[in-house]
Order: C-alpha cells, then structure tokens, then sequence
C-alpha cells in the first residue's frame, strides 16, 4: 500500500482513527453493526465474493421468472445470461464502486447493500456489452469459450443449416445483452440507496448507459470508415471504457457514501484519467498479450479494422515521416479478417520500431501517476484509499510502486 501523502485528510463525514496503511479496513464494529456490518466486513475481505453472493440470488429470481414465462426462452438466452455474468470477469467495476463507497467513509446498512448490489448491476451492463461487442466484431471467443452468439450458432447448426444458425446466433446474443441491461436497470430500480443520493445515483446509472452506447458507435463507425482520426479513437476510448470501466463506477461509489464535491471531483479526474489507461492497456494487449490471458486469439482489433489508439498514432507518424513500407504494412493489416496470425509479426515490429508502442506505454504510465495524484489529494479514508489506488494501478496495467505526478501535470496528445 502507498505511504501517507501530505495532503491526505480524513474523509469528510467521520474523523478516521490513526492507524497504519497496512492495516485492513476495520470490521464491523464502530462503523457497521447487524447482518449488514456483517455483510460490510465480509465485502472488505473479498469483495467479488459478496457480489457474485448477490449476483447468484438475483440471478436465481430471475431464472425462476424466465423459466416459468417459457422453458425455450430460459434455456437458450437467460441461463446464458446469467452463467455467463457468473462465470468469469474481474469484478473490476463492482470492486471500485466498492473501495470509492469505502474510502469515503462509507459502509452503513443502507450505502454497504447499496454498494454491493450497484456493483451487481455493473456486472450485468458488463454482460450486455461484451455480448453486443462480440456480435459487432464478430469475435468467435470469450474468456477462452465460445462467445454467446457463436454458442447459439452451434447448438443450432444442423437445426437451422444454410447460416441461418449463425443470423439466430447473433439475434440471441443482440437478446441476451438487452435481457441483461434489463435487469441491471430491475436490479437498480429496487435497490435501496441513502436518501441524500437517491437522484444523483440514478443520473449517474442514465449517464453511463448512454455513454457507453455512444462510445460503441464511435468504435464501429470508426471502424466502418476506416477512421486515421487520433482524437476521435481518444475520444471512442474515453467514451466505451474509461467513463464506463472506472471514472462513473467511482462516482457512483462516491455518490453512496456522501462524499462532498471537491472529493467527487477529485476522484472522477482520477478515474477518468485510469479509465483511459485501462482501455490503451486493452489495445496493446490485444496484440502483444499472452492469449491465454485475454482468452481471445490476438489480433481482433486489427482484423476488425478497429481505430485504435496504438493503430492511429503508429499511422499518424508513418504517414509524417513518408515511410511507405510501414504504412504498407499497416493498410495490408488493418481491416483484414482473414489475416493469418504469421503477418500479426511484422505489424507488432513496426508499432515497436516506430516508437508507437513505447508512445503508448509512455501516455498510460502518465495518466496512471497523473491518477494517483488526483486520488492523493482527495480527502479519504487511507485504507480504503490505498486499496482503491491499487486498483486503478492495476486496471492499467502498471506497477503498483507509482510516484504521484503533480495534479496540474496534465498528460498530452502527440509524440
């Protein structure tokens, strides 16, 4: 965990003991008392296991109402759902809602549930997007299995022969994202949350909704037009993941424990700035990550001519210094759906030898310590400061050891 920072202050609604950074969040006891302290302790300890808790109750309602609508139904499209929501993922955005509710001194018997079912609901949103995302790619796995659609695709196969399996693969998977962000907005809607936030959180779930299907048309007009834009893949990034992934689970986190503006402020600054990272993270992963660690061949956003980050600045700089050899090999490969995984090579040694990559990994290291400083100044409870730091860090793939950058240090476009 990080070592105090000078202008770390106690949260704003309770004074917090002295006590050392190494020291957990506190169990129940002064803060929490009842089943629900107990719940909050138990969260403190492992976190994605009380929200897959939640999960698996809410998830067992609603199969019971499917089932009973129709048997079809259930089996095909909302038993999917739910194994899916279930079964893998990092709890990345319920473990930030989570930490932010708790580094800002909340844990009470209304913001603790509250926290633990909004971080619920952000798992079934995560279930939507990634069945839609894997429709409009057409990307074929997920998380090492096949994705929903092409699960569907080929139960169906000798059912529905002439492709029609796969057209009821992609209409079920388009289904199943909506059953999903049905009922994440169900889950929400019958969530009791503190009084004083009541309307904030429900602006800030809309928000987050919308933000996220703006990102994904930007992603695939992008991709569609064949798009050398730098600013708009920022801006598809910011949109799609970093607002959605970090800065808005971390508002929302806030909004449940009452944390004052400036602490707000402070803390969406900081996760937008990590979200960003997390997303550029994603892009290079997607060719130079271990698949066995992505659970996803490399190579999907250069064959769905994705306008990624990395893609753009590499182009961009081609392009200026008049290297037609490089911009051969990236127009050969950009877009390219049958491109074999021997010409992904000499596409990763030109992103190297250009200084792209390095461009990249530069940009995340600055938004990652430009993140930590935002989240140093806020004024938070240092458990659970730290252990939201840790989180950013690692949303963005960087060591956990970063020194702060000073808040005014801006990262930058260009080289």
């Amino acid at each position: 965990m990080r070592a105090s920072h000078p202008t770390a202050r106690a949260p704003h609604r309770a004074p917090v003991s002295e006590r050392p950074h190494h020291e957990p969040v506190p169990d129940a006891g002064a803060e929490c008392h009842g089943a629900a302290g107990l719940q909050v302790a138990a969260a403190d300890r492992d976190v994605a296991a009380a929200v897959e808790r939640v999960l698996g109750q809410v998830l067992a309602e609603n199969l019971t109402r499917a089932r009973a609508l129709d048997p079809l139904f259930a089996r095909d499209v909302a038993d999917r759902v739910a194994r899916f929501t279930l079964d893998g993922g990092k709890r990345l955005r319920s473990r930030i809602v989570w930490w932010t509710m708790r580094a800002c001194g909340g844990g009470d018997d209304v913001a603790g549930p509250a926290a633990l079912r909004t971080g619920a609901a952000l798992e079934l949103i995560q279930t939507c997007a990634l069945a839609h995302d894997d429709v409009m790619d057409g990307a074929r796995t997920r998380r090492g299995r096949p994705a929903l659609h092409a699960s569907v695709a080929t139960q169906y196969r000798q059912a529905a022969p002439d492709g029609r399996a796969e057209r009821l693969g992609e209409a079920a998977a388009t289904l199943a994202g909506d059953l999903a962000l049905a009922w994440a907005d169900d889950l929400i809607a019958d969530t009791v949350v503190p009084e004083h936030c009541s309307r904030r959180v429900r602006e800030l779930w809309r928000d987050m909704r919308t933000e996220m299907v703006a990102g994904q048309y930007l992603d695939v007009q992008g991709q569609a037009t064949r798009s050398r834009s730098v600013p708009q893949a920022v801006r598809a990034a910011t949109l799609k993941s970093a607002l959605y992934s970090v800065e808005r689970p971390m508002a929302l986190g806030a909004a449940l424990a009452g944390a004052d503006a400036a602490t707000t402020a402070a803390l969406c600054a900081a996760g937008r700035g990590a979200g960003l990272a997390f997303q550029l993270r994603d892009d290079v992963e997607d060719l130079f990550a271990d698949p066995d660690t992505t659970g996803k061949p490399p190579g999907g956003d250069l064959r769905n001519g994705k306008p990624t980050y990395l893609f753009t600045v590499a182009r961009a700089w081609a392009e200026e210094a008049g290297d037609l050899s490089a911009l051969a090999v990236l127009d050969g490969a950009h877009g390219r759906a049958d491109l074999p995984e021997s010409a992904l090579g000499p596409v990763r040694q030109v992103l190297v030898a250009s200084g792209a990559l390095q461009a990249v990994e530069d940009r995340i290291g600055r938004l990652a310590r430009c993140a930590v400083g935002q989240l140093r100044c806020a004024r938070l409870d240092p458990a659970g400061g730290a252990e939201l730091e840790r989180l950013l860090l690692r949303a963005a793939g960087v060591p956990t050891a970063q020194p702060a950058a000073p808040v005014a240090e801006a990262e930058g476009a260009g080289r």
